[in-house]
């Protein structure tokens, strides 16, 4: 069985068509081989029993009745998550499996790329030194951009490989995930640009007036909440943009396509469920923000305790004059919740796109016949092709 991670769409370059599950001859949506064909039905196959005189996987016992207990068969489950549409907490319990089994890839990959953002920031930091006043942390969040932005890049890109394998109960080391993700990371960065542009770059510049005029040194009350409400209408757009188009990453780099596909196939897998996709996104958001402020909270008052900074300057949000030694301190707070949150929300984004296909193309069949489950044969499925609807 073959380790590439990509996964075609239906049809390799195909449109997704919501309501029928891809044709028989369509090829496989992962990667590796298809399981042998077995001679006896897989996935809602025609009634029956297997050579061992045992009923199959989704068939009904002999004369059709179902003893007390004998319910839906459960789902396969060769990797993170199990082969059938998901719920919000399997998606999120599948992101926390793939980080605990996967340990050694995860962490060390998320590990090397906290510890170069947390160093880029450090080097920002004592640069500005509070030296441009209110203007400070905008300067910081724009200094530390570039960098974070290809750190981003980065990161999706090899924990996409990762997720990808841990789906199939495959593992890849940190090698073989930057082997398989090189090639696509040029396209996966002007991908990453336009979705920054579409999504965050409209409230950006539906802030942009408010910041010029803040700037300028005019400080007119009405001017000033009137421009911010200009702001606050840019949002709701930034949101339905950055969802729209949230499964374009991992489309890209999985199914092997162009960014425009991507951004199309990401546009098609979430029309219909935007507010479940939107969501799911936030809620993981939420989780990793919980987890960032439970580290860093203990090493600020580390901090203070060991006298690096002082809650008697502007209070303790204020961290536009802190200390060297102060900074130091917050920054490995960051690579610790760095280290951890960022795998967590790449598996999210990743399982997402694969839940998205499993409703609208069942993915899931491909998955199984990848993993090697000998209930999927090719005949089985293929037989019942035409007559099962997508699940939603």
């Amino acid at each position: 069985m073959t380790d590439t991670p990509g996964w075609a769409s239906p049809g390799s370059s195909e449109q997704p068509r919501d309501g029928v599950r891809p044709p028989a001859d369509a090829p496989a949506a992962v990667p590796g081989p298809s399981a042998p064909p077995q001679t006896t039905p897989g996935w809602d196959g025609q009634y029956g029993q297997s050579q061992h005189g045992k009923p199959q996987w989704g068939q009904q016992p002999p004369g059709g009745h179902r003893p007390y207990g004998w319910g839906a068969p459960q789902s396969p489950r060769p990797g993170v998550i199990p082969l059938r549409p998901l719920g919000i907490g399997e998606l999120l319990d599948g992101a926390v499996t793939t980080v605990r089994r996967h340990w050694r890839t995860v962490l060390a990959l998320s590990l090397g790329i906290a510890v170069v953002a947390q160093a880029g920031t450090v080097l920002v930091d004592l640069l500005v030194r509070g030296r441009t006043g209110a203007a400070t942390q905008t300067l910081r969040l724009l200094a530390a951009m570039p960098l974070q932005l290809l750190l981003d890049v980065l990161a999706a890109a090899l924990l996409t490989i990762v997720v990808s394998r841990a789906v199939l109960g495959r593992s890849a080391s940190a090698g073989e995930a930057w082997r398989d993700a090189r090639p696509r990371l040029l396209q996966l960065l002007g991908l990453t640009v336009l979705t920054v542009l579409m999504g965050p770059g409209v409230a950006l510049l539906g802030f942009a007036p408010l910041v010029g005029y803040r700037f300028g040194g005019a400080n007119e009350p009405a001017t000033a909440g009137l421009l911010f409400l200009v702001g606050l209408l840019t949002l709701p757009v930034a949101a339905w943009l950055w969802i729209r188009y949230s499964l374009a990453a991992p489309a890209l780099m999985l199914e092997k396509q162009g960014v425009t596909t991507a951004l199309s196939r990401s546009r098609r897998l979430v029309r219909g469920s935007w507010w479940r996709v939107f969501g799911i996104v936030l809620l993981g958001k939420l989780l990793s923000v919980v987890v960032a402020v439970v580290i860093a909270v203990p090493f600020r008052f580390v901090g203070l305790l060991l006298g690096f900074d002082s809650l008697n300057r502007q209070g303790f949000a204020d961290t536009t004059q802190q200390t060297a030694a102060m900074v130091v301190v917050m920054a490995i707070a960051g690579i610790i919740a760095g280290t951890l949150t960022t795998p967590f929300m790449a598996a999210v984004g990743v399982l997402v796109y694969v839940d998205q296909r499993i409703r609208r193309e069942a993915l899931d069949i491909e998955l199984a016949r990848a993993a090697g489950l000998p209930e999927y044969g090719d005949a089985g499925w293929g037989e019942q092709s035409d007559q099962t609807p997508a699940r939603r």
